[in-house]
């Protein structure tokens, strides 16, 4: 039901439980920051999450059947737990609830696209997004988990200036290193980056023993999962 155009159930299955691996689900409460059709939502609320917040601003308007399939996996999988709010992390107004599990699945790059092209250099984009990892602590509950996707700027084929066969579409200049993001997160109050490298779903744990490594991905997708732990108490931003 979460498998898609030809997918194989198992192999969503395999990466679902990689992303969520050590991420209790049952009983929490989770943000889905750029949920696109809901799949990790919903796979979270199989799992037992409480209660789950996709966040999707493409939603709204969108012509891609997006919101479609969000709503024939809610009918099919059942659970009424799962909403999906049209709205950017920045408009985003959570009543004050905060949440056990934030997760941005290939999303950190998008939150501000231009910010994060100029991010190494640039102090005006580094602040740009220091308000908005301040907002997810603030959206955190303590001890609350981070989960981060995305693909790291450095890669073979972008040293090299040619298009990436097997991800022919990345543009390279676009994303940063998960060690640049857990930077930038330990300076609003995460703790205890854990970064792993991702490898083909269809390949499952032969892939991920063989392939999930820093050399691989940097001849492949460099796709990575950074997870991060939400410090008991929010240090206070300096000045």
């Amino acid at each position: 039901m979460l498998a898609e155009n030809g997918e194989r159930a198992a192999n969503v299955r395999f990466y679902c439980d990689y992303l969520f691996d050590e991420i209790p689900l049952r009983g929490k409460t989770m943000l889905d920051v750029g949920a696109g059709d809901g799949r990790y939502s919903f796979y979270a609320a199989c799992l037992g999450a409480q209660r789950v917040i996709g966040l999707e601003p493409e939603v709204e308007g969108s012509r891609t059947g997006m919101h479609e399939r969000f709503e024939r996996a809610r009918s099919l999988l059942g659970p009424q737990t799962v909403d999906l709010e049209p709205t950017r992390l920045q408009d985003y107004d959570p009543r004050g609830e905060t949440f056990d599990v934030l997760l941005l699945h290939d999303s950190v790059n998008h939150l501000d696209e231009a910010a994060c092209v100029r991010l190494r250099d640039d102090p005006t984009a580094r602040e740009i997004y220091r308000v908005l990892f301040e907002k997810l602590a603030r959206l955190s509950s303590p001890n609350g988990r981070l989960v981060v996707t995305d693909c790291s700027n450095e890669n073979l084929f972008a040293r090299l200036g040619v298009k990436n066969p097997v991800a022919p579409t990345i543009e390279w200049h676009k994303h940063q290193r998960p060690e640049l993001w857990a930077e930038m997160l330990a300076d609003v109050g995460f703790r205890g980056p854990r970064i792993r490298w991702t490898s083909f779903n269809r390949l499952r744990s032969l892939g991920q023993a063989l392939l999930g490594n820093r050399l691989a991905a940097y001849c492949l997708t460099s796709h990575f999962c950074l997870t991060m732990r939400r410090s008991s108490e929010l240090e206070a931003r300096p000045g």
